[in-house]
């Protein structure tokens, strides 16, 4: 069987991300700051690169997990440079993503990278490489949540604190939503490959509308209701209350008119 090297190019980190990143931090300044004419108008630009910042890692997991797993043509698709463009269909990795976050403030899961299954041994690690953009995002939201619940807000100005908070919750729900055992999510693919495959090739055809299935469910208003209240037991849990969200929902959305923050 031949063999893909991977050259220093293939994990070299994207310009295209190292711009990212570089907005998240000067909007998150500005956020924090107040230079910004317009706080919205940070948090937006803050939330909105920190998401595909996020989505980057979310897929990049994936990636290095199935590298260590057998999988060695992964470094020649690009996955290892955390370029965004590289993980499937822009429409799908970043537009919709985005859009569902300024639509609903829901973390829609983002792209996918194509990982040659054949090349991996073992349940335990397909099992693991779909796990593991996931718990990307648990990590994230731990990260977001540890101001927080270690009480260390002191000083932080409202505005990031609001952002952050909202930042936590797409998170979570990227988290949940990700881990559902539906056919075309990560939860899926995580008990997969402990099925027959009787059951799996049942399965096949529909996980290209599992995604689609799971928004329609979440329009039933009873559905709704309970997956946010799920989402708002857990970020209470982990100290950031439905006032952070709601009013880094209301920043966010700068365009709909300026809001005049509470207590700023």
């Amino acid at each position: 069987m031949t063999s893909t090297p991977i050259r220093r190019t293939d994990r070299r980190i994207s310009p295209v991300f190292l711009g990212i990143a570089a907005v998240t931090a000067v909007s998150g300044w500005a956020a924090w700051t107040g230079f910004a004419d317009n706080p919205g108008l940070a948090v937006f630009l803050f939330v909105t690169a920190a998401w595909i910042v996020s989505l980057c890692l979310h897929e990049y997991a994936h990636a290095r997990t199935a590298l260590h797993s057998g999988d060695i043509s992964i470094g020649a698709k690009g996955y290892l440079t955390l370029n965004p463009l590289k993980y499937t269909h822009a429409l799908l990795s970043i537009v919709l993503p985005v859009l569902f976050v300024i639509m609903g403030g829901i973390g829609l899961p983002g792209g996918a990278v194509f990982i040659e299954r054949g090349r991996i041994r073992g349940r335990w690690r397909h099992s693991l490489i779909s796990a593991a953009g996931p718990l990307t995002n648990v990590l994230f939201a731990v990260v977001c949540t540890a101001p927080f619940w270690l009480d260390a807000l002191d000083g932080v100005p409202d505005t990031f604190r609001y952002a952050l908070g909202f930042l936590a919750l797409l998170q979570v729900t990227a988290a949940i939503l990700n881990f559902l055992p539906i056919p075309g999510l990560d939860g899926y693919g995580v008990i997969e490959p402990w099925l027959s495959h009787r059951i799996r090739r049942q399965v096949e055809p529909f996980a290209p509308f599992g995604l689609i299935a799971v928004f329609v469910i979440l329009w039933i208003p009873e559905v709704n209701r309970a997956f946010f209240d799920a989402i708002d037991a857990i970020l209470r849990a982990l100290g950031v209350t439905e006032w952070d969200t709601y009013w880094g929902h209301e920043l966010y959305r700068f365009w709909e008119g300026s809001q005049e923050i509470p207590g700023s």
